[in-house]
């Protein structure tokens, strides 16, 4: 694999959870939301420049429709911000779906001062210009017409540190085989998000959750199940947000999301009925699963091989494996890293940025986590039957099925 900086999984301790920083609560109140669309123009204004021509480019999804992309930033007037209690909670949320397939502007990747943020993070300065990763070149076309039809609802949440850019690869995907995908930026809970007004949010919660340890990540996880539950009621409510909605099967809807943000996942899938199946991404569980499970709900861990010096699995993962009482999958893929799952090792592999930890090309990586992940979907709310699923596939050598 390649990356921007050293991969570090998160794992259940004090320890581990201060070094994986770098890296990158009531019930719900939905009273009044407000909403604003970023499409067409305003759009236009968080684009990089249409003139640079990156070096980049995420890889093409392999499903039969076209893809189409808008953003929307939601606001929920009713909940104070966890880290900045006298803002409301805020969301930007990229919306790919099933598009006609027309020329267009390509959607933009993410913004130059998201991207120099982004790239001081991963202390790689000097070394990818903010040009070149903001101008990333994607499959999505701004503003696409949708297809006609109902599809099903999937929505994915980023690690902590991340936004919502770094899951693109995966949403495109996901959306050219036939699901709406909305990928939500957290307020305060990445290395700089671009808001409307001007704004780029930083990472403000990841002084206080550093302090806090183990009950800090719980208490990121439990915020952002909130968040994608609001989502939710906005995209599927009577009233939703999004122009396209109606897009939307509301019977079928499904959550997944990659370290603090498959944690967040597994919480939702628990309070939230109308998600019926969702996937961990090397999330540990700092937020447990309640003793109820999931209702007998479909979920999947999909991670990196363990980063512990003796191998044993994510004690999280050990704990809750047995409340997963619907079907289960446990996968882990051999070479692969905490960050395999997003679009950073493809980047990075194109980079030449070499991680020599972490053996597994970026570009396989990626292969990996769309096949399995689309797959997934695919089954559980298209019904389409997955073979991939049943166990191990010589196509996928490096895809380990585990049975604690």
């Amino acid at each position: 694999m390649t990356t921007f900086g050293p991969a570090i999984r998160i794992a259940a301790t004090t320890a581990a959870l201060a070094s994986a920083l770098p890296f990158l609560p009531a019930t719900p109140a939905f009273a009044s939301p407000a909403v604003s669309p970023f499409s067409s123009p305003a759009l236009a204004s968080l684009s990089p420049s249409q003139a640079f021509v990156s070096p980049f480019a995420l890889p093409r999804p392999s499903g039969p429709f076209a893809v189409g992309r808008e953003v929307l930033h939601l606001t929920d007037r009713s909940r104070p911000d966890p880290w900045v209690p006298d803002s409301p909670r805020e969301l930007m949320v990229s919306m790919f779906y099933p598009a006609v397939a027309l020329p267009g502007r390509p959607a933009s990747y993410l913004s130059v001062a998201e991207a120099r943020l982004l790239i001081d993070d991963r202390k790689v300065t000097g070394i990818i210009e903010p040009e070149e990763l903001s101008s990333t070149r994607t499959t999505a076309v701004a503003s696409a017409p949708p297809r006609h039809g109902r599809f099903p609802l999937v929505v994915l949440s980023p690690g902590f540190t991340l936004h919502r850019h770094t899951l693109t690869h995966l949403a495109e995907e996901l959306a050219s085989r036939g699901h709406v995908v909305a990928v939500a930026d957290h307020a305060h809970e990445s290395a700089g998000t671009d808001f409307p007004r001007g704004r780029t949010l930083n990472c403000t919660a990841c002084t206080v959750v550093e302090g806090q340890g183990t009950s800090g990540y719980a208490r990121v996880a439990s915020g952002r199940s909130r968040d994608l539950s609001f989502l939710l009621d906005r995209l599927t409510g009577d009233r939703p947000v999004w122009r396209h909605a109606r897009m939307i099967d509301r019977t079928r809807i499904g959550v997944a999301g990659h370290s603090i943000g498959g944690n967040a996942a597994a919480v939702t899938m628990a309070a939230d009925p109308r998600v019926r199946a969702g996937i961990n991404m090397d999330g540990s569980l700092f937020e447990p699963v309640p003793a109820g499970g999931f209702g007998g709900r479909p979920f999947m861990l999909l991670g990196a091989p363990s980063p512990a010096p003796d191998g044993a699995p994510d004690k999280t993962w050990v704990r809750d494996w047995p409340v997963m009482d619907g079907w289960k999958r446990w996968l882990t893929v051999t070479g692969s890293g905490h960050l395999d799952f997003t679009d950073i090792p493809v980047i990075g592999e194109q980079a030449g940025i070499p991680d020599p930890g972490f053996p597994l090309p970026g570009s396989r990586a990626a292969q990996i986590t769309r096949d399995y992940v689309g797959a997934f979907f695919d089954l559980h709310l298209r019904g389409i039957p997955q073979p991939l699923l049943d166990g191990p596939a010589p196509s996928h050598p490096e895809v380990l099925f585990q049975q604690p």
